[in-house]
């Protein structure tokens, strides 16, 4: 037996018990200890039954994706020996019963599947997730789910990727009873009256009683590839995840079965589910400090000073509340504390309308909250968040008073999202407590933060930032302080970029729609109107002086600041608004025209490949270079930044493995190209040629 899989016998039962911690992953060893096992039963006269567990916290959580990302990468054979093992376990003559605990996912939803019976304890979850890796079941999960469900919701579940709790499973007839006791108690009860029942086991593969009508299932499937093309724009792994559940309905299982490993290997080889797996183990290395010791202490946060009740302030806020962590709201006076706590109680109300929260814990959202206009409330805080206006000269007064009022060790931090951390630390007598938290917008919805280390940053506060991160169900990337840090540093070029191909010929609406079809959750220039133009200008503004002599820069974003075109706040910017929808504007076409001629812009068509390799190839340009700086420590937080924070597509893994993906070679030519026809902006970055040159890639760190 495999030291994976544990034998043991109770009440003339085998007890398999899988123990790979820390969450049973069918690695290499697990399917060939469960088949040994299952063997060692069957030749034993006196054992009348099996039940499969999982040992710890969880059944099985899936498969052990280090094997598919180097099944992947052509490093490990495709085997098929969990269908072998799972064959094994269906054609079983004593009755084979799956205990069911923690997660039952992917691998681990398929094997119990191919047991005869399973059993679950009420808190248990199972699921296909293999699409958020761009895969689709790959050991009969495609072909027995719909046996038990049904196809519509075989292929939902299956497409979807989502969680299903025990409750569901026994209503969807995917799990046969819930065990409130102990659970191999329950599980040996059940295996016994099976076996004493005289009844061949029941085959998951002979069920054909909820495949329904092909007809019905093809209309369920046709709304849900409707419902995809928005919910999972890009991907194919959906789709692909239906074509298969289809299969269950119209070919043997055999046949399923075949078509189903076809079709898996054929997404396991594919751009997009080697983009999808790179982002899953980049979010786990995301948490990793190099440099950083295990051992360092990490301060309690137990309560919350956010400073300023803007829309980031509120944000903040409500990131804060959500976790459980109360927040004293501080702003200059009465009136835009009112606006803010009014902004929070509408947002968190809106989500009691639509089912969300209940009123009770509205309520006690907003128990936790203490406004103030009052420093000496802040005095208990553990961290004290600045959310004000982004210029510097304030945020140092800000941060001058805040060394005053708050506590020694409290963490000082500064939702920045471009401004000097160094210097805003310099106006504090402890700059060690110093540290950027670059919140994404809405606050209290997007999941990146930017953790921005300061020069003189302490360890401790850097460690309680990453842990904060988590208890707030953020995204944090550990960047360096520049102007801009990572994510906006990268981001100016491409906006730049965006605008100078405006000058040079395109439209707004063709800039966005391109850059909307390569798979962006926005256009450049939406993005620019929802974050808004006088923030760009702003922005601008601070740094105007340090941009050489003669550098070409956007000419029309000042004239629209100057109109009063701030984007969607005005209801004008690069486009007009009704409401929130965004309406193309003849006058802002003129104005770009109108202010190229007079530059003397020679305009011409611009084709979307332009625009997408211009745009693009700009952040992966200007990411390459972060990565040279230190500004990023690999080129995978680069890609979380992106794909968490900016809207790039999960599917193509972030810029820097889109560049890998593409190739660096052709990358680095057009990026060169670039630089002949457009100037020094485009100047490639030499960590860029180089591995170009080398065969190398930017995954390589």
């Amino acid at each position: 037996m495999s030291d994976l899989v544990r034998y043991s016998t109770e009440q003339r039962i085998a007890v398999l018990t899988i123990n790979n911690p820390p969450v049973n992953a069918l690695s290499v060893g697990v399917p060939e200890g469960i088949e040994q096992g299952l063997q060692r039963a069957l030749a034993d006269d006196s054992i009348r039954g099996v039940v499969l567990m999982g040992s710890g916290k969880t059944f099985i959580a899936g498969a052990d994706i280090h094997e598919l990302g180097r099944m992947a990468a052509g490093e490990l054979p495709l085997t098929d020996s969990l269908t072998r093992v799972l064959t094994a376990l269906e054609e079983s003559p004593k009755p084979v019963v799956a205990a069911l605990h923690g997660t039952a996912l992917g691998g681990g939803l398929e094997t119990a599947m191919a047991c005869h019976w399973r059993l679950a304890v009420p808190t248990a979850r199972v699921g296909q997730p293999e699409v958020k890796l761009g895969l689709i079941p790959g050991a009969g999960g495609t072909q027995r789910l719909p046996r038990l469900c049904g196809i519509a919701r075989a292929a939902e579940i299956c497409a979807s990727g989502r969680m299903v709790s025990a409750a569901e499973a026994l209503e969807l007839g995917i799990l046969d009873q819930l065990v409130e006791g102990d659970l191999l108690a329950g599980a040996l009860t059940f295996a016994l009256r099976q076996a004493a029942s005289g009844q061949p086991p029941r085959k998951v593969r002979d069920l054909c009683d909820r495949l329904g009508d092909g007809q019905e299932n093809d209309a369920a499937l046709e709304q849900l590839q409707k419902k995809l093309a928005t919910r999972s724009r890009g991907m194919t792994a959906p789709l692909r995840c239906i074509e298969a559940v289809r299969l269950a309905g119209t070919v043997s299982f055999a046949e399923g079965l075949k078509r189903e490993g076809t079709i898996f290997r054929e997404c396991l080889h594919s751009d997009q589910s080697r983009a999808l797996i790179h982002l899953f183990f980049g979010l786990r290395a995301a948490a990793k400090i190099p440099g950083l010791d295990k051992a360092t202490p990490i301060r309690t946060i137990e309560r919350a000073a956010v400073i300023g009740a803007g829309t980031m302030g509120t944000g903040i806020a409500m990131a804060y509340l959500n976790a459980g962590i109360p927040v004293v709201l501080k702003e200059i006076g009465p009136e835009p504390l009112q606006r803010g706590v009014e902004r929070i109680r509408s947002t968190y109300q809106k989500s009691c309308a639509k089912g969300r929260l209940s009123a009770a814990q509205v309520e006690a959202l907003l128990a936790r909250l203490t406004p103030t206009t009052d420093y000496g409330d802040l005095a208990t805080a553990d961290i004290l968040v600045e959310a004000v206006f982004e210029g510097m000269e304030l945020k140092k007064q800000v941060f001058a008073e805040l060394d005053a009022a708050a506590r020694p060790g409290a963490i000082l931090a500064t939702n920045t999202s471009t401004l000097d951390i160094d210097q805003i630390a310099a106006a504090t007598g402890r700059p060690e407590d110093v540290i950027g938290h670059h919140f994404f917008s809405p606050a209290n919805i997007m999941k990146l933060l930017e953790v921005v280390r300061g020069r003189r940053t302490s360890d401790t506060v850097i460690a309680t930032s990453m842990a904060l991160a988590r208890r707030l169900k953020k995204v944090a990337v550990l960047v360096g302080n520049c102007f801009g840090f990572l994510g906006n540093r990268m981001f100016e070029p491409y906006l730049r970029e965006a605008q100078f191909l405006l000058e040079e010929g395109a439209t707004v609406a063709q800039v966005d729609r391109a850059l909307y079809e390569f798979g962006m959750a926005m256009g450049p220039l939406a993005v620019s109107d929802l974050a808004g133009i006088d923030v760009s200008w702003r922005i601008r503004e601070e740094i105007k002086d340090s941009i050489p002599a003669g550098v070409r820069q956007p000419l029309v974003l000042p004239k629209l600041y100057e109109l009063g075109r701030y984007g969607q706040k005005t209801a004008a910017g690069w486009y007009r608004y009704d409401g929130r929808t965004p309406v193309a504007d003849p006058e802002v076409e003129r104005l770009i025209e109108q202010t190229a001629t007079a530059a003397g812009i020679q305009r011409r068509a611009i084709d979307d490949q332009e625009i997408v390799e211009r745009l693009i190839y700009a952040l992966v340009n200007e990411g390459a270079r972060a990565l040279a700086d230190r500004i990023a420590l690999r080129s995978a937080d680069i890609d979380i930044t992106y794909v968490h924070g900016y809207g790039f597509p999960s599917w193509r893994g972030g810029p820097m493995k889109h560049a890998d993906l593409t190739g660096l070679a052709k990358v680095a030519q057009r990026v060169e190209q670039f630089h002949q026809q457009h100037g020094s902006l485009w100047q490639p970055a030499p960590l860029l040629l180089q591995l170009a040159d080398s065969g190398g890639t930017f995954s390589d760190d």
